[in-house]
Formats: structure tokens, sequence, C-alpha cells
């Protein structure tokens, strides 16, 4: 029996070495590198200025400056809006500045002042093309507001400053009709109209907003 098993044997010992040099297996393929996902852009809501000059539609931030975007969208859903005016231009360089418009404190119009909505609580500033609330003292804003022309970061609010440092509460950005926008800019103004710094910056005539409607994104 010994004779018979001992070339079995022999067949055996070859196979240990074949094994040892077989390939060694395949490393691990390498991960791809993580695509980061974008952010989800925050909420708006469209509104369409239908002007004299022609329509201006802004990107209203619902999410990121939600008191002062609600405070308009009350009065472009309840038409307080329509039969207003662009009524001031405020020119500081060649093709820079700022147009304003509202109710300009109507009693039939103009609801209650609201709570101030600084850039440093939203976020926001004042690019080119900027809408943003007209206000006196922090929380007097009701239905005046006024687009930039050029980035204004002056208007910001700005802690580190003395006095009223609270800025203006930015509330959305032009998207479509800057051209109408700049146009009212260079309307003629009245030498005589106005008070104090107003004075030589109020529209004549005054820019009609025939309606003031929300209007779906594309």
């Amino acid at each position: 029996m010994i004779r018979k098993l001992a070339p079995l044997a022999l067949l055996c010992l070859p196979l240990a070495p074949l094994l040892a040099q077989g390939a060694p297996p395949p490393a691990p393929a390498a991960s791809a590198p993580a695509v980061p996902v974008p952010a989800p852009k925050p909420a708006t809501t469209r509104v369409t200025l239908q002007t004299a000059d022609g329509p201006i539609v802004v990107e209203v931030e619902i999410e990121r400056a939600p008191i002062t975007a609600a405070n308009f969208l009350r009065y472009v859903d309840q038409k307080r809006l329509d039969g207003t005016n662009f009524y001031r231009a405020v020119k500081v360089g060649p093709g820079i500045g700022l147009v304003q418009a509202g109710t300009r404190n109507n009693p039939k119009k103009t609801l209650k002042p609201i709570p101030h909505e600084a850039t440093t609580k939203t976020g926001l500033s004042h690019v080119d093309g900027a809408l943003s609330m007209a206000r006196g003292a922090p929380g007097t804003a009701g239905g005046d507001f006024f687009i930039t022309v050029g980035a204004f970061p002056s208007m910001d609010a700005d802690p580190t400053q003395p006095g009223d440092n609270a800025g203006y509460a930015v509330f959305g950005r032009v998207v479509e009709g800057m051209d109408v926008v700049r146009k009212i800019l260079e309307a003629p103004v009245s030498p005589t109209e106005g008070e104090g710094d107003l004075k030589g910056q109020m529209l004549s005539p005054v820019i009609a907003i025939t309606t003031a409607r929300r209007t779906p994104a594309p």
C-alpha cells in the first residue's frame, strides 16, 4: 500500500509552490472623489411691476427676508401698489444711483410699519438691482421701496459704525427689466420739488406703476 500511495503524495508536492506563485488578488479600485451637491436656492416669489416705461420683474426673498417680503407681497396681493409711481431718482454718478417708488405714506394705501430686517440677519446685500425698503428710523418701513443701479454696500447694516448703522432692508432683486430701471434713473427731475436733501431728486413727471402682480417663475 505504501508503494502505491507514494506516487500520489509526490504528485501533490508541486501544488504548494504553484499556489504560492499565483498572481496576488487585485487591489480595490480607488473610490471616485465625492461630487459636492449644491445647496438648494432659497425660496423666492416673482412679481412683475408693470410701469409706464415697461415691465420690471423682481424676485422677492420670501425665505431669507420673510418679514419684509411678506409685507411687500401684502401690498401686491391687495393691489395697493396699483396706481402708485416711481417718484424719485437719485443719481450719484454716470448710470449709478437708485429709483424709489411706492405709496408715499398715502393713508388709503399704506399699511402699518414693519420690523427692520437688517442685512446682517438676512445675508443679502445692496448689489446692482437690489430691491430694498425705504425708511426713516429702523422699524418705520411701510409701502415705499427702492431699486439700486450699481452696488451700494454702504447701505448694508454695519454694526461697527456709530449712530444708525442698521442699513436698509434688502428683500429681493430685479431679474428682468433693468433697462427700464436705468431709463427711470435718467428720467427728468424737477429742480424745485422736494424738501431738504430730496430737492432735485423728484421725478417730473412721475413714472406710473399700473399694476403689481405675482408672476410664475419660468
